[in-house]
């Protein structure tokens, strides 16, 4: 498990860093909250999220988080208690809330099962083909289609921003990390999806990136 947390005091930012990474979770930190940007979303499965930051409301970024990834799950984790902020926090999207003081174990367990509760759905159909996340197979039918590592991790990044537009610089962050490798590797690449997916199914935006419809 991947997580995001964003957490401007210091002291309980540090220590929930060291607990979750001590339980096997990959942890990134922010504590200034003008460094979040939407581009981190693709590398977390879940994200913690406090209300009362230095520069920003919490409320303002749980709408960004769910605006750009509606199925990215978000726990709420602050000092507000009141009955209306939850409401506000649950009509934006939020899937928990958790009020401080709390017991790191129950952050634990609330992560577990909100990353369990996403992780069911694990099949997408893009026309007539089947995208198993799980297996990391694509059928047709009855038939598999086969695609190489990067074509994989390529669709599998498609799919998390399906209906909307994903730079090339935003993809090859994502599938290539930091090699070196150029825009025309990324054609390429979607190239091979374009030869196992219906036809339309990935549209090119000059200048700008690629969608998955």
């Amino acid at each position: 498990m991947k997580v995001l947390l964003i957490e401007d005091d210091e002291l309980l930012g540090e220590s929930l860093r060291d607990y979750l990474e001590l339980s096997g979770i990959e942890v990134k930190w922010i504590s200034d909250d003008r460094e979040f940007s939407p581009v981190l979303l693709d590398s977390c499965d879940v994200v913690v999220l406090d209300l009362i930051l230095k520069f920003g409301r919490g409320e303002d970024i749980l709408k960004v988080i769910k605006e750009e990834r509606p199925d990215m799950p978000v726990l709420i984790l602050t000092a507000k208690n009141s009955l209306r902020d939850k409401e506000v926090c649950f009509n934006l999207g939020a899937d928990d809330y958790l009020t401080k003081p709390f017991e790191p174990k129950e952050l634990l367990l609330r992560l577990k099962a909100l990353t369990s509760r996403y992780g069911r759905v694990r099949k997408e159909r893009i026309g007539d083909v089947i995208v198993d996340l799980d297996s990391k197979r694509i059928y047709r039918g009855d038939k598999e289609l086969k695609l190489s590592k990067n074509g994989w991790n390529l669709l599998e990044f498609l799919l998390k921003h399906r209906g909307k537009v994903v730079s090339t610089e935003r993809i090859l962050n994502y599938v290539w990390d930091d090699k070196a490798v150029g825009e025309e590797v990324v054609r390429a690449y979607i190239k091979e999806l374009r030869r196992v997916l219906p036809e339309g199914s990935i549209e090119t935006f000059r200048g700008r990136g690629y969608m998955l419809r």
